[in-house]
């Protein structure tokens, strides 16, 4: 039997997902969104989750089918195709593709970071870049350690971020300064009118994006078969429950008009909240932008060895170098692959003004692998029809065909607003991306 020891349970898997999902969407994302549709933005987020969670499912099906690590390269790679090589073709594309809608998020995370402490903090004001680089350094040493001990820091991290997210919505509530009546009407009130809350869908599921995690990690994850589904279970419920308490919340205290008016406090919205109608606690100020860095940081800590991982993957299948496959003897760990992660988002984070369009990109090639992995989702089921003991998503191919519709639909429209700009570079980055793989091909027949 493989051994088990130092592989990560069903607490660890839960908030390693928990400490994912909550990032920096909840703190920034959530404020455009309530500006966009008003209390009407709660539905968003309620179905962004489902969407998302669907589509989890369906990793999670996948990854019991390939019991391995660095999945988002595996899965395609071993589905996908007549040959081996044609596998291994969609295998680098959605690895290429994935690696960048983790490094975008890694970097606009750290960036936010600094945001965040050099608005409670104005000292640090100063220090934008610095402060970005030391949370991706911190963040990417951490997960040289063991992958236990990244566990257990990231448990510890998640807890400290959901205490100090219910104090916040116990405070709101509480203060005497909470206005129900701020919340009608709710379809009206947003930017976009009436249908704001559809337009607000895409933005949501950007918060929820995480929840694929442990599924490429499987090959770290204790009796996968139940524990990556109950995993994505238990987090899912609990990341929507503190979400739609921190909108609520909000809500009461802030309104899309004047998020209209300030559009500045809409990539800060609880701290905008914090700081216009709860003056009468000063100290929750700090503690939301504290919150705020904690979520940051967990969201950088899952993503960068999501990044890691998926280098590692392509590396084993000879795409990369060797040694980036190559774990550490002391931690088990893929700290090659991981110290070029670093160096990558640590650069990106350098650029502080480049942040928007690193974000569109990065959604652009979360778009591509989500269409990659609904597709393989039905293939490896036509391969491998009669496979026993493995978790199976509910629906049968309605749902990965129903995923990659809605979440297709969902992003398309603000992708093309993007501008020929962002195709250019997208174009740009994938040119790179095949030649890269066709050097690898070159050097194997060689």
């Amino acid at each position: 039997m493989e051994n088990e020891k130092g592989k990560l349970g069903l607490l660890d898997s839960s908030t390693i997902l928990i400490g994912g999902m909550i990032g920096s969407a909840i703190f920034s994302l959530s404020g455009l969104t309530i500006m966009n549709a008003g209390p009407a933005s709660i539905l968003s987020w309620v179905i962004a989750a489902i969407i998302l969670f669907a589509y989890g499912l369906q990793t999670a099906e996948l990854s019991t089918r390939f019991p391995k690590s660095g999945g988002i390269f595996v899965f395609p790679a071993k589905s996908l195709g007549k040959t081996e090589k044609q596998g291994q073709f969609w295998g680098w594309i959605s690895s290429w593709a994935y690696l960048f809608g983790c490094i975008a998020g890694s970097a606009f995370s750290a960036i936010y970071v600094s945001i965040y402490l050099g608005v409670s903090f104005p000292a640090l004001g100063e220090f934008q870049v610095p402060i970005a680089l030391a949370a991706v350094i911190f963040c990417g040493i951490l997960n040289m350690v063991k992958i236990s001990a990244m566990g257990k820091i990231n448990t510890i991290l998640t807890i400290g971020l959901a205490g100090t997210m219910v104090i916040y919505i116990v405070s709101a509530f509480t203060s005497g300064q909470w206005d129900a009546s701020l919340l009608s009407p709710v379809f009206s009130q947003g930017a976009l009118g009436t249908t704001g809350f559809m337009s607000s869908i895409p933005i949501a599921m950007v918060a929820f994006g995480s929840i694929v995690s442990v599924s490429f990690m499987v090959g770290e994850i204790r009796n996968p078969n139940k524990t990556v589904p109950k995993a994505m279970s238990i987090a899912m419920v609990i990341v929507v429950i503190l979400y739609v308490l921190m909108i609520v919340a909000t809500l009461g205290l802030v309104t899309s008009g004047f998020l209209q008016e300030n559009p500045g406090m809409a990539y800060i919205p609880m701290y905008a909240a914090a700081f216009t109608k709860l003056a009468s606690i000063p100290w929750l100020v700090k503690l939301i932008s504290l919150a705020a860095v904690l979520a940051l940081l967990t969201t950088i800590l899952v993503v960068m060895a999501l990044a890691g991982r998926a280098i590692q993957a392509a590396s084993f299948g000879g795409l990369l170098p060797k040694f980036l496959s190559k774990n550490s003897k002391k931690t088990n760990m893929p700290v090659n692959a991981q110290l070029v992660v670093m160096v990558i988002v640590g650069v990106i984070a350098a650029f502080p003004d480049l942040t928007n369009f690193i974000v569109n990109l990065g959604a652009l090639c979360n778009a591509i692998v989500v269409s990659i992995i609904s597709v393989t989702v039905i293939a490896a089921r036509r391969k491998n029809p009669d496979m026993k003991d493995i978790f199976r998503a509910p629906g049968g191919n309605v749902l990965p065909v129903i995923t990659l519709i809605v979440l297709l639909g969902a992003y398309i429209p603000g992708i093309i607003q993007g501008g020929g700009q962002l195709w250019l570079w997208t174009a740009v980055y994938f040119a790179l991306g095949l030649v890269i793989y066709f050097i690898s091909l070159a050097k194997k027949k060689a």
